[in-house]
C-alpha cells in the first residue's frame, strides 16, 4: 500500500527539516546538503537518523 498523500506532505526529514521524495521503498531527502534515505518498512516510514542510508 502506498505512502497516504496528505502524509507526505507533512513528512519532513529529521536531519535537516527539508521535504521527502518517496520511491517504492524508501523515502528520500530532497536537500542537497543532506540527502538521506529513510527506508519504508511494512507500509511505515521509519524516520530515524541512525536507520537512514547515506548517499553514494
Amino acid at each position: 500500500m502506498p505512502l497516504d498523500p496528505g502524509l507526505l506532505d507533512i513528512l519532513a526529514c529529521p536531519a535537516c527539516h527539508a521535504p521527502l521524495d518517496p520511491t517504492p521503498t524508501e523515502l528520500v531527502c530532497t536537500s542537497g546538503a543532506c540527502g538521506l534515505a529513510y527506508p519504508i518498512r511494512d507500509d511505515i516510514p521509519v524516520l530515524l537518523v541512525d536507520e537512514a542510508r547515506r548517499p553514494a
